[in-house]
């Protein structure tokens, strides 16, 4: 039954006039107050109902003010010619959709009853007002109270009648609106005071709104404070859960870090949401690298952070990292296997099944208090990253629904930042396989040089392209190499990977640091083309530093594409930069590179690395080449700690911007007497005596035992370079710690190349006698001419080499 409708439209009087003042509506009201019936004033100008002001039919009538609305006393032309002064309210409707614009003038009709002095209206205000209500005197004691304030205070009036407000509340926040209220009464001056408190007998606390304001006597003295107090908790919450939202999505996966992102999530919803969360993810070996969409139970999970209002996180039974197997019944298993949060209560009996499993659980949740729990999966892109688990002990109050859209919605957030950590490290991890397995595992001890090294990838960007080496090559001579390829990524490890295969291939066969640097540019020209082909890439470019140290000669030979220049460390000179032509970068092409030599005595660290270490940007690089200076510059024990020293002085906090790759080397000389030399004339009657003297020599440095094939590879390569090679000739031989080389020199440019000579040949098997009696023979070119050298193993007295 729809409710009778209770306005009697005669009560107010009102008209309509539209924007040129003609009069379009007359209410019976009206017609009580000025006794004009409608028929004879709609139509007709408004302006000939003023009193004294007559209008005839064919004037027009004056201007409406401008404005929504206007307010006023006016005197108005009754029908029997007197004059009605009333008061009027005009509102202005603006024109709409085709409808011409109009006044609404409206006015009580007077002559109504005087309000009686019992009337019950005059105390409604205060007594039957929805809004909790309460009257102060000036000493700030309640006087008057209505029920909804009753309600609030859970005390009747009766019993608080005369007692201050903290009195009768007694909680924190009183205190505070209490000293607001004196203000009030002191200022005469309203004011709004926010406070967070429970409610009566409620522990749920309440977010409420104290509007206070001054009550006067008829002189205008304040004599009191009116309280209205508001529950605004939904709204106070609801900003709350807001804020959360947006503070999660700035302090929530701030790296591309799981581990660190787990712990953001934790830390976020600790107290806001729980005294107690933990996050369990999922181990990604058990499923193959990628987790599943779907769970059953039992799953394992291993913990990945927690937090807690209490310090040193006593709630948990796990540890980060440790893993644990849970079971069908666990709020993680059901959780994961409903797909969606499950709230669980311990005084509904919910985790009973749980609890009784799992002991150590069950006494942290008596201990603590624990009664509520609510349990989250952690979902991306369809898959189950793992689970977050909000626990209450402190907060009284349990779980709402409210607070499962807010865990999910926090929750939702994290699950994007852990899955998109959660890719990047394996990618970071594949890559970083890659740059591991195309760097040498272990750096080649030789006779040239000791020799340590370090890499470490980029802290953010990931690994890239720099790459370093060291390739013994003839003659007990060794290469070093550091190079930079740019960018980062598997593209970039790849490409260096391609680049250090092609600098040990070339080193391989022996070219100068400048012819080296020469072919390594063709090759990263082509690498660029072909990258660039299909625009997926795009183009390949680096940066290099090759040095070839000769233990015999103590001298470096040296080239650089645009490249940092290395640091030299003298014994008992100062540490400085070594002053060598900066070629271009590799991929420029068509530009020369050159070399330069340099003599480095016995004990020389060289240092060669990466921009990575000391970047060359204007004041970075000075400064940080004077701490590679000084840790140089404290040179003691092995080079292992100097390298460490070095990444700790440049590198405090153990990441860098770029990759850096960092290889230093200690020269070692070969002494005089492990070396001899001889002259050969060009006349092959003459090598039997020279078979004689290595014979000799072999017998003074104890190498009798390997005279045989000695004087065998000795005699072919003598007689090849008599017979095709070029005046003069010399050869040498090189005793090292296990190898014994022999090296053949003379200046024709013409290499020798072994073939299998035919049944019936006369010639063509010297070099494969060679090759066989040796571990390992080959050719280089030299300014003057060619070098043919040949290595053969000194055996033990044991019979092993």
């Amino acid at each position: 039954m729809s409710p009778v409708y209770p306005f009697d439209e005669a009560a107010t009087a009102r008209a309509v006039i539209d924007d040129d003042g003609t009069l379009t509506e007359w209410s019976e009201g009206a017609r009580r107050l000025l006794g004009h019936p409608a028929e004879a004033v709609v139509g007709r100008p408004a302006a000939g109902l003023l009193a004294g002001d007559p209008a005839g039919p064919g004037e027009r009538a004056p201007a409406v003010p401008e404005g929504p609305r206007r307010q006023g006393t006016i005197g108005l032309r009754h029908l029997d010619g007197r004059t009605v002064t009333v008061w009027l309210l005009a509102h202005h409707r603006p024109p709409e959709r085709g409808r011409p614009g109009h006044w609404t003038v409206v006015t009580p009709l007077t002559g109504a009853a005087p309000r009686a002095a019992d009337d019950p209206l005059a105390q409604a205000g205060l007594l039957q007002s929805p809004c909790a209500i309460a009257v102060y005197d000036d000493a700030l004691r309640l006087r008057r109270m209505n029920d909804a304030m009753a309600a609030v205070l859970g005390l009747p009036e009766d019993r608080v009648r005369g007692l201050r407000l903290p009195e009768i509340a007694g909680r924190a926040g009183s205190e505070e609106v209490e000293r607001g209220m004196l203000e009030v009464l002191s200022t005469g001056t309203p004011q709004d005071l926010r406070t967070f408190t429970d409610s009566g007998d409620e522990e749920r606390a309440h977010a409420w709104l104290a509007r206070m304001a001054p009550v006067r006597d008829a002189a205008g003295r304040v004599r009191g404070v009116c309280l209205a107090a508001h529950d605004i908790t939904d709204g106070h919450r609801a900003r709350q859960r807001l804020q959360l939202v947006n503070e999660a999505s700035a302090r929530i996966g701030t790296t591309l870090d799981v581990t660190r992102t787990a712990q953001e999530l934790a830390r976020m919803c600790v107290p806001a949401l729980a005294d107690f969360v933990t996050v369990d993810l999922l181990d990604p070996e058990e499923y193959g690298g990628e987790p599943p969409a779907r769970i059953t139970a039992p799953v394992t999970l291993r913990r990945a952070a927690h937090w807690s209002v209490l310090a040193g996180v006593p709630e948990a039974v796990l540890k980060p990292g440790q893993t644990e197997r849970y079971p069908e019944q666990s709020p993680q298993a059901d959780a994961l296997t409903a797909g969606r949060p499950i709230i669980a209560s311990v005084a509904a009996g919910d985790m009973a099944r749980w609890l009784t499993w799992n002991t150590a659980r069950d006494d942290r949740v008596r201990a603590f208090g624990i009664h509520s729990s609510m349990a989250v999966p952690i979902l991306a892109r369809g898959l189950t990253l793992g689970v977050a688990v909000f626990t209450r002990h402190r907060r009284p109050d349990g779980f709402t629904a409210d607070d499962r859209l807010l865990a999910e919605e926090i929750t939702t957030r994290a699950a994007v930042s852990i899955d998109n950590a959660r890719r990047y490290s394996r990618e970071r991890e594949t890559a970083l396989a890659l740059q591991r397995s195309l760097l040498p595992r272990t750096l080649p001890r030789t006779a040239a040089l000791e020799a340590s090294s370090r890499y470490l990838p980029a802290a953010r960007a990931g690994v890239g392209g720099d790459w370093f080496d060291v390739i013994p090559l003839s003659g007990t001579r060794v290469a070093m190499v550091v190079g930079d390829v740019v960018g980062h990524g598997v593209q970039a490890s790849a490409t260096m990977g391609r680049l250090r295969t092609a600098v040990r291939t070339l080193a391989d066969i022996d070219l100068a640091p400048d012819e080296l640097l020469t072919h390594l540019d063709d090759l990263v020209v082509r690498l660029s083309d072909e990258s660039g082909g299909d625009g997926s890439t795009g183009e390949v470019g680096a940066t290099c530093l090759y040095a070839v140290y000769d233990p015999v000669s103590r001298r470096c030979t040296l080239a650089r594409a645009g490249h940092p220049p290395p640091v030299l460390a003298r014994p008992g000179d100062r540490p400085r930069l070594l002053n060598l032509p900066a070629g271009p970068p590799l991929g420029v092409g068509g530009l020369p590179f050159e070399s330069a030599e340099v003599e480095l005595p016995e004990g020389t660290v060289i240092a060669l690395y990466t921009d990575g270490l000391v970047p060359d940007r204007e004041g970075d690089g000075d400064a940080g080449r004077e701490v590679l200076f000084s840790a140089l510059r404290a040179d003691t024990g092995s080079l292992d700690a100097v390298c460490d020293r070095i990444l700790r002085a440049l590198l405090p906090h153990g990441g860098a911007a770029d990759d850096v790759a960092l290889l230093l080397a200690r020269t070692q000389g070969l002494p005089a007497s492990q070396v001899a030399t001889w002259d050969i004339p060009a006349d092959p009657a003459l090598v039997a005596p020279v078979r004689k003297q290595v014979v000799g020599q072999l017998a003074e440095w104890g190498l009798s035992e390997a005279a045989f094939p000695a004087e065998l590879v000795v005699s072919e390569l003598v007689t090849n370079a008599i017979r095709y090679g070029a005046h003069p000739i010399r050869l040498r031989l090189i005793h090292d710690a296990d190898t014994l080389i022999c090296e053949v020199s003379d200046t024709s440019h013409t290499a020798p190349h072994l073939r299998r000579a035919k049944t019936f040949d006369e010639g063509g098997r010297g070099l494969l006698l060679v090759a066989q009696l040796t571990q390992r023979w080959g050719s280089r070119h030299t300014p003057d001419g060619k070098t043919i050298w040949a290595e053969l193993p000194l055996f033990e007295a044991g019979g092993e080499a």
